[in-house]
Protein backbone atom coordinates (compact mmCIF):
# COMPACT_ATOMS: atom_id res chain seq x y z
CA UNK A 1 0.00 0.00 0.00
CA UNK A 2 1.39 3.47 -1.01
CA UNK A 3 1.98 5.66 2.13
CA UNK A 4 0.81 9.18 1.41
CA UNK A 5 2.81 12.09 2.02
CA UNK A 6 2.73 16.18 1.56
CA UNK A 7 5.54 18.37 1.35
CA UNK A 8 5.67 21.52 3.38
CA UNK A 9 7.46 24.52 2.42
CA UNK A 10 8.61 27.43 5.00
CA UNK A 11 9.30 30.60 3.06
CA UNK A 12 11.23 32.88 5.47
CA UNK A 13 13.13 36.05 5.05
CA UNK A 14 16.27 34.37 5.60
CA UNK A 15 16.07 30.63 4.67
CA UNK A 16 13.19 28.70 2.66
CA UNK A 17 13.08 25.32 4.78
CA UNK A 18 11.28 22.16 3.22
CA UNK A 19 10.50 19.18 4.30
CA UNK A 20 8.48 15.52 3.47
CA UNK A 21 5.73 15.02 6.35
CA UNK A 22 3.90 11.77 6.88
CA UNK A 23 0.11 11.72 7.95
CA UNK A 24 1.08 11.80 12.00
CA UNK A 25 3.21 14.73 11.70
CA UNK A 26 6.72 12.89 11.33
CA UNK A 27 9.21 15.12 9.01
CA UNK A 28 11.16 12.17 6.93
CA UNK A 29 13.34 13.82 4.88
CA UNK A 30 13.81 18.11 4.95
CA UNK A 31 16.45 20.72 3.57
CA UNK A 32 17.18 24.68 3.41
CA UNK A 33 18.12 27.49 0.99
CA UNK A 34 18.62 30.75 1.63
CA UNK A 35 15.73 33.23 0.41
CA UNK A 36 17.57 34.98 -2.16
CA UNK A 37 18.15 38.55 -1.69
CA UNK A 38 17.95 38.85 -4.93
CA UNK A 39 14.66 39.37 -5.89
CA UNK A 40 14.79 37.18 -8.81
CA UNK A 41 11.53 34.92 -9.05
CA UNK A 42 12.55 32.95 -11.74
CA UNK A 43 15.30 32.24 -10.11
CA UNK A 44 13.93 31.50 -7.06
CA UNK A 45 11.42 29.20 -8.42
CA UNK A 46 13.74 26.99 -9.88
CA UNK A 47 15.95 26.83 -6.70
CA UNK A 48 12.73 25.85 -5.11
CA UNK A 49 12.19 23.66 -7.39
CA UNK A 50 15.28 21.21 -7.68
CA UNK A 51 15.53 20.89 -3.98
CA UNK A 52 12.03 19.72 -4.17
CA UNK A 53 12.86 17.40 -6.43
CA UNK A 54 16.10 16.41 -4.68
CA UNK A 55 13.98 15.70 -1.38
CA UNK A 56 11.39 13.44 -3.63
CA UNK A 57 14.67 11.46 -5.05
CA UNK A 58 15.44 11.34 -1.26
CA UNK A 59 12.52 10.12 0.65
CA UNK A 60 11.85 7.07 -2.44
CA UNK A 61 15.48 5.99 -1.64
CA UNK A 62 14.01 5.66 1.73
CA UNK A 63 10.68 3.96 1.23
CA UNK A 64 9.89 3.70 -2.84
CA UNK A 65 6.14 2.88 -1.68
CA UNK A 66 5.86 6.76 -1.94
CA UNK A 67 3.14 9.21 -2.88
CA UNK A 68 3.25 12.85 -3.17
CA UNK A 69 0.02 14.17 -2.67
CA UNK A 70 0.86 17.91 -2.38
CA UNK A 71 2.71 20.99 -1.24
CA UNK A 72 1.34 23.14 1.09
CA UNK A 73 3.33 26.67 1.42
CA UNK A 74 3.93 28.96 4.69
CA UNK A 75 4.63 32.54 4.04
CA UNK A 76 4.28 35.76 5.33
CA UNK A 77 1.61 38.11 3.92
CA UNK A 78 0.95 35.00 2.38
CA UNK A 79 -3.06 34.48 0.71
CA UNK A 80 -4.91 31.63 0.85
CA UNK A 81 -7.46 32.92 -1.70
CA UNK A 82 -5.34 33.83 -4.43
CA UNK A 83 -1.99 31.43 -3.47
CA UNK A 84 0.18 34.91 -3.68
CA UNK A 85 2.53 36.25 -1.26
CA UNK A 86 1.29 39.75 -1.42
CA UNK A 87 3.99 42.79 -0.35
CA UNK A 88 5.61 41.25 2.13
CA UNK A 89 7.75 43.63 4.04
CA UNK A 90 10.86 41.22 4.98
CA UNK A 91 11.27 39.39 1.38
CA UNK A 92 13.34 40.68 -1.51
CA UNK A 93 10.23 40.22 -3.85
CA UNK A 94 8.22 43.18 -4.51
CA UNK A 95 4.85 43.21 -4.96
CA UNK A 96 2.27 40.01 -6.02
CA UNK A 97 4.19 36.83 -6.12
CA UNK A 98 1.65 33.87 -7.53
CA UNK A 99 4.07 31.38 -5.92
CA UNK A 100 1.10 28.83 -5.72
CA UNK A 101 0.85 28.63 -9.37
CA UNK A 102 4.07 28.75 -10.58
CA UNK A 103 4.74 26.16 -8.34
CA UNK A 104 1.68 24.37 -9.96
CA UNK A 105 3.47 25.09 -13.56
CA UNK A 106 6.27 22.72 -12.06
CA UNK A 107 4.70 20.08 -10.28
CA UNK A 108 1.40 17.66 -11.40
CA UNK A 109 -0.06 17.11 -7.94
CA UNK A 110 -3.15 16.83 -6.33
CA UNK A 111 -2.97 19.79 -4.30
CA UNK A 112 -0.77 22.94 -3.93
CA UNK A 113 -1.50 25.91 -1.69
CA UNK A 114 -0.08 28.33 0.31
CA UNK A 115 -1.16 30.40 3.32
CA UNK A 116 0.58 32.70 5.52
CA UNK A 117 2.52 31.14 8.72
CA UNK A 118 0.34 31.87 11.43
CA UNK A 119 -2.65 30.42 9.30
CA UNK A 120 -0.21 27.48 8.59
CA UNK A 121 0.90 26.69 12.50
CA UNK A 122 -2.91 26.72 13.06
CA UNK A 123 -3.79 24.11 10.39
CA UNK A 124 -0.34 22.18 11.86
CA UNK A 125 -1.94 22.29 15.62
CA UNK A 126 -5.32 20.69 14.29
CA UNK A 127 -3.93 17.94 12.54
CA UNK A 128 -0.84 17.13 14.37
CA UNK A 129 -1.08 19.20 17.71
CA UNK A 130 -2.91 19.57 20.43
CA UNK A 131 -6.26 20.41 18.35
CA UNK A 132 -6.81 17.60 17.41
CA UNK A 133 -10.36 17.39 18.57
CA UNK A 134 -11.15 21.24 18.71
CA UNK A 135 -13.39 22.67 15.89
CA UNK A 136 -12.57 26.65 17.46
CA UNK A 137 -9.23 27.88 18.80
CA UNK A 138 -6.49 30.31 18.00
CA UNK A 139 -3.15 29.59 17.66
CA UNK A 140 -0.45 32.80 18.75
CA UNK A 141 2.49 32.69 17.57
CA UNK A 142 5.59 34.60 19.55
CA UNK A 143 9.06 35.37 17.56
CA UNK A 144 10.79 38.30 15.94
CA UNK A 145 6.88 39.33 15.18
CA UNK A 146 3.63 38.44 16.69
CA UNK A 147 1.38 36.22 14.31
CA UNK A 148 -1.91 34.28 14.83
CA UNK A 149 -4.76 31.91 13.33
CA UNK A 150 -8.05 31.63 14.06
CA UNK A 151 -10.01 28.56 13.73
CA UNK A 152 -14.29 28.46 13.82
CA UNK A 153 -16.18 25.94 13.29
CA UNK A 154 -13.40 23.48 11.80
CA UNK A 155 -12.13 26.18 9.20
CA UNK A 156 -9.34 28.67 9.53
CA UNK A 157 -10.91 32.45 9.16
CA UNK A 158 -9.07 34.64 6.04
CA UNK A 159 -12.10 37.17 6.10
CA UNK A 160 -12.85 38.40 2.61
CA UNK A 161 -9.50 38.78 1.32
CA UNK A 162 -7.29 36.42 2.91
CA UNK A 163 -5.55 38.30 5.34
CA UNK A 164 -8.11 38.10 8.73
CA UNK A 165 -6.54 37.10 11.87
CA UNK A 166 -3.88 39.79 12.24
CA UNK A 167 -4.07 40.00 16.10
CA UNK A 168 -0.88 41.19 16.36
CA UNK A 169 -1.82 44.22 14.94
CA UNK A 170 -4.54 45.31 17.12
CA UNK A 171 -3.40 48.72 19.19
CA UNK A 172 -2.74 47.77 22.87
CA UNK A 173 -1.42 50.70 23.86
CA UNK A 174 -2.64 53.97 22.23
CA UNK A 175 -0.29 55.64 20.50
CA UNK A 176 2.56 53.78 21.66
CA UNK A 177 5.41 52.15 19.95
CA UNK A 178 6.32 52.20 16.53
CA UNK A 179 5.24 49.12 14.74
CA UNK A 180 7.18 47.87 11.69
CA UNK A 181 3.84 48.19 9.41
CA UNK A 182 4.00 51.74 10.34
CA UNK A 183 1.06 52.24 13.02
CA UNK A 184 1.82 52.82 16.60
CA UNK A 185 1.22 50.58 19.62
CA UNK A 186 -0.01 47.79 18.50
CA UNK A 187 0.60 44.32 20.54
CA UNK A 188 3.42 42.85 18.44
CA UNK A 189 5.28 45.76 19.77
CA UNK A 190 5.23 44.39 23.18
CA UNK A 191 4.60 41.12 23.21
CA UNK A 192 6.78 39.28 20.47
CA UNK A 193 10.67 38.40 21.33
CA UNK A 194 11.29 42.09 20.56
CA UNK A 195 8.78 44.01 22.23
CA UNK A 196 10.14 41.67 25.61
CA UNK A 197 13.50 43.03 24.94
CA UNK A 198 12.01 46.64 24.47
CA UNK A 199 10.28 46.40 27.54
CA UNK A 200 12.94 45.28 29.65
CA UNK A 201 15.38 48.67 28.56
CA UNK A 202 12.32 50.78 29.65
CA UNK A 203 12.30 49.09 32.33
CA UNK A 204 16.30 49.27 32.86
CA UNK A 205 16.11 53.42 32.14
CA UNK A 206 12.65 53.56 34.55
CA UNK A 207 14.47 51.64 37.40
CA UNK A 208 17.38 52.92 36.92
CA UNK A 209 18.28 49.24 38.14
CA UNK A 210 22.00 49.50 37.18
CA UNK A 211 22.30 46.47 39.57
CA UNK A 212 20.30 44.00 37.28
CA UNK A 213 21.52 41.08 35.49
CA UNK A 214 20.34 42.41 32.11
CA UNK A 215 21.85 45.61 32.58
CA UNK A 216 25.44 45.70 31.08
CA UNK A 217 23.44 44.14 27.78
CA UNK A 218 23.70 46.20 24.68
CA UNK A 219 20.12 46.39 22.73
CA UNK A 220 21.36 44.70 20.10
CA UNK A 221 23.06 41.70 22.05
CA UNK A 222 20.33 41.39 24.51
CA UNK A 223 17.65 38.22 22.92
CA UNK A 224 14.47 36.72 25.46
CA UNK A 225 16.90 33.86 26.38
CA UNK A 226 18.46 36.12 28.21
CA UNK A 227 15.30 37.81 30.18
CA UNK A 228 14.43 33.98 31.28
CA UNK A 229 17.35 32.99 32.64
CA UNK A 230 17.84 36.27 34.43
CA UNK A 231 14.31 35.73 35.70
CA UNK A 232 15.19 31.97 36.85
CA UNK A 233 18.23 33.56 38.97
CA UNK A 234 15.39 36.19 40.46
CA UNK A 235 16.32 38.90 38.51
CA UNK A 236 13.57 41.41 39.44
CA UNK A 237 13.50 43.88 36.23
CA UNK A 238 13.37 40.03 34.38
CA UNK A 239 10.72 39.03 36.08
CA UNK A 240 8.90 42.30 35.69
CA UNK A 241 9.22 42.18 31.44
CA UNK A 242 7.33 38.56 31.95
CA UNK A 243 4.83 40.27 34.15
CA UNK A 244 4.32 43.35 31.42
CA UNK A 245 4.31 40.93 28.92
CA UNK A 246 1.49 38.73 29.91
CA UNK A 247 -0.72 41.63 31.32
CA UNK A 248 -0.60 42.81 27.97
CA UNK A 249 -0.92 39.95 26.08
CA UNK A 250 -3.76 38.57 28.51
CA UNK A 251 -5.84 41.47 28.17
CA UNK A 252 -5.65 41.20 24.84
CA UNK A 253 -6.40 37.39 24.58
CA UNK A 254 -9.64 38.05 26.61
CA UNK A 255 -11.04 40.90 23.99
CA UNK A 256 -9.94 37.90 21.76
CA UNK A 257 -12.17 35.35 23.74
CA UNK A 258 -15.46 37.49 23.73
CA UNK A 259 -15.10 37.98 20.09
CA UNK A 260 -14.14 34.18 19.28
CA UNK A 261 -15.44 32.06 22.71
CA UNK A 262 -12.69 29.42 21.68
CA UNK A 263 -12.20 26.34 23.40
CA UNK A 264 -8.34 26.95 23.78
CA UNK A 265 -5.47 29.32 22.36
CA UNK A 266 -2.41 28.49 21.61
CA UNK A 267 0.87 30.09 22.39
CA UNK A 268 3.55 28.74 19.85
CA UNK A 269 7.57 30.49 19.47
CA UNK A 270 10.87 30.99 21.34
CA UNK A 271 9.05 32.91 24.16
CA UNK A 272 7.14 29.99 25.00
CA UNK A 273 10.32 27.86 26.52
CA UNK A 274 9.88 30.55 29.37
CA UNK A 275 6.97 28.08 30.66
CA UNK A 276 4.99 29.78 33.82
CA UNK A 277 7.08 32.77 33.24
CA UNK A 278 4.87 33.58 30.43
CA UNK A 279 2.07 31.57 30.90
CA UNK A 280 1.11 32.25 34.07
CA UNK A 281 0.55 35.85 33.99
CA UNK A 282 -0.97 35.39 30.77
CA UNK A 283 -3.77 33.30 31.90
CA UNK A 284 -4.14 35.62 35.07
CA UNK A 285 -4.70 38.91 33.38
CA UNK A 286 -7.27 37.29 30.52
CA UNK A 287 -9.11 35.80 33.54
CA UNK A 288 -8.65 38.89 35.22
CA UNK A 289 -10.35 40.97 31.85
CA UNK A 290 -12.46 38.74 30.75
CA UNK A 291 -16.59 38.45 30.71
CA UNK A 292 -17.87 36.18 33.90
CA UNK A 293 -19.76 33.83 31.14
CA UNK A 294 -15.97 32.85 30.01
CA UNK A 295 -14.22 32.48 33.07
CA UNK A 296 -12.29 29.72 33.32
CA UNK A 297 -13.97 28.13 30.31
CA UNK A 298 -10.27 28.77 27.96
CA UNK A 299 -7.14 27.08 28.05
CA UNK A 300 -4.04 28.41 27.43
CA UNK A 301 -1.69 25.67 25.87
CA UNK A 302 1.52 25.30 24.74
CA UNK A 303 1.95 24.24 20.90
CA UNK A 304 2.68 20.41 20.62
CA UNK A 305 4.07 20.80 17.37
CA UNK A 306 8.16 20.27 17.39
CA UNK A 307 9.33 23.33 17.32
CA UNK A 308 12.56 22.52 15.42
CA UNK A 309 10.52 20.99 12.27
CA UNK A 310 6.62 22.88 13.17
CA UNK A 311 6.82 25.30 10.11
CA UNK A 312 7.00 22.79 7.52
CA UNK A 313 4.97 20.65 9.72
CA UNK A 314 1.99 23.22 9.60
CA UNK A 315 2.36 24.13 6.04
CA UNK A 316 2.08 20.35 4.89
CA UNK A 317 -1.00 20.34 6.82
CA UNK A 318 -2.29 22.60 4.53
CA UNK A 319 -2.50 19.81 1.62
CA UNK A 320 -4.89 17.60 3.82
CA UNK A 321 -7.12 20.11 4.25
CA UNK A 322 -7.11 20.97 0.60
CA UNK A 323 -7.91 17.23 0.09
CA UNK A 324 -10.87 17.32 2.39
CA UNK A 325 -12.43 19.24 0.15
Amino acid sequence: MMKQVSIGIDVGGTNTVFGVVDKEGNVMVKDTIPTPKHGNIEQYINDVTASINELIKSVTLLNADIEIMGIGIGAPNGNYYTGAIEFAPNLSFRGVVPLAKLLREKFDLPAIALTNDANAAALGEMIYGGAKHMKNFVMITLGTGLGSGIVVNGEVVYGHDGFAGEIGHTTVIPEGRDCGCGQKGHLETYCSAPGMKRTAFELLAKRNATNSLLANYSFNELESKAIYDAAVKGDEIALEVFEVTGHILGRTLADTVAYLSPEAIFLFGGPTAAGDYIFKPTKDYMEKYTLPIFKNKVKILPSQLKSGDAAIVGASALVWKELEK
